[in-house]
């Protein structure tokens, strides 16, 4: 388009325009003629993130911005094109319109403004049932970033969040896990909408009690993701996690009932209970000295409350995961243990590692007195 007709286009989408946006078409013309991008720009940012002027944000990128892409940062265009296309009529549309923004950021000096495009024709895709392509266009993304030092947190934040999806689809738990809390990392989570929040918290918490390779997910019940599901239906699922976590069969038993609520927990009774089962097992043997976990089967059933013909396959099961080091006589039905995987520690778990750090000093106290008794004739000599 030439000069005059932009300048007509503007006159005329300012008319159209709600009065509450009209200054900005004002602005948008007396930047364009200046030739002042920058400002430009950041305005067609603030532009887009305005409710009302959804309507014509397809029109205003295709008839306007695009006359002049190539002039202003790259990531903002594509922040600008995302806007657009959510405005298309359905994904195919929008998939075209994505594939179109992605192409032509694709530049050797504009490969995060790509890879941010290019995440997000990968989530059209998946909506789409086009998984296959969606798994090629998030590998070339993740091949990108890694030739990078630094990146903004958004494109980061994009390539985590449309891979979770991927994951969550692919019914690959530990990854969605995984990704999910670096997508947290890159994001403020106040910043997000509460359903969302809720949302994330929900499929984490399912994703952590379902896969069959985490063991450990202190860093979610760590995190403040997990509040957002306090004084909600799903608040028992917070309350089901931290009873995993201290190994509480007792409390499972009590929260069990609302596992009928949601399919993968249901599918997976046999399972769940095998892992509170080691979660028992392990917090039985974290809780107690190192010099004290030499324990028969017989103690081990009396206070995990696990049935005892279950105890000797429990542990040769946390042996082979790694949540345990030592060896089993099963002539004697003794486990020795010599180590188990660091938990997260709650208040009762915080208190007994302060009784067992005092009955340490102590203990060292009491043998720097004997030694000191003992051997007064080596002092003095």
């Amino acid at each position: 388009m030439n000069n005059e007709a932009i300048s007509d286009f503007l006159s005329d989408a300012r008319d159209n325009a709600p009065d509450a946006l009209q200054h900005y078409f004002l602005s948008f013309e007396d930047y364009w003629e200046r030739k002042l991008w920058h400002e430009l720009t950041d305005l067609l940012v603030e532009f887009y993130q305005e409710s009302q002027s959804a309507g014509q944000r397809i029109q205003l990128y295709e008839n306007f911005v695009k006359g002049f892409a190539d002039k202003i940062n790259q990531l903002k265009l594509v922040q600008i094109g995302l806007s657009a296309a959510g405005q298309c009529k359905d994904d195919h549309e929008r998939l075209t319109f994505l594939t179109n923004l992605a192409n032509r950021v694709d530049k050797a000096g504009s490969q995060d403004a790509y890879v941010f495009a290019l995440t997000a024709v990968a989530s059209v895709r998946l909506r789409l049932s086009q998984k296959e392509q969606a798994r090629k266009d998030l590998d070339k993304c993740e091949t990108i970033l890694d030739t990078f030092d630094s990146v903004e947190t958004v494109v980061h934040a994009s390539f985590y969040r449309i891979s979770a999806d991927y994951y969550q689809q692919s019914n690959s738990f530990a990854d969605y896990y995984r990704i999910t809390l670096l997508y947290l990392a890159c994001v403020d989570v106040d910043d997000l909408a509460e359903r969302e929040r809720q949302r994330l918290a929900y499929d984490l918490s399912i994703a952590a009690l379902v896969s069959e390779t985490i063991y450990n997910f202190g860093e979610l019940l760590l995190h403040p993701i997990l509040d957002s599901l306090t004084k909600t239906e799903h608040a028992w699922l917070r309350d089901l996690l931290f009873a995993f976590n201290r190994g509480d069969l007792g409390a499972y038993q009590i929260l069990q009932q609302h596992c009928q609520a949601n399919n993968l927990l249901q599918q997976h009774q046999s399972f769940l209970y095998q892992k509170i089962s080691l979660s028992a097992l392990t917090q039985l043997v974290f809780s107690r000295a190192p010099q004290d976990r030499s324990m028969t089967f017989q103690t081990i059933s009396e206070e995990t409350k696990v049935a005892l013909d279950e105890i000797e396959h429990l542990i040769m099961k946390a042996l082979s995961l790694g949540l345990l080091k030592g060896q089993i006589d099963q002539v004697a039905e003794v486990a020795r243990i010599s180590w188990v995987q660091p938990k997260v520690l709650g208040r009762e778990g915080i208190e007994g590692m302060r009784t067992r750090l005092q009955e340490w000093d102590s203990g060292v106290n009491r043998l720097g007195t004997w030694i000191e008794g003992v051997g007064q004739d080596v002092w003095a000599a």
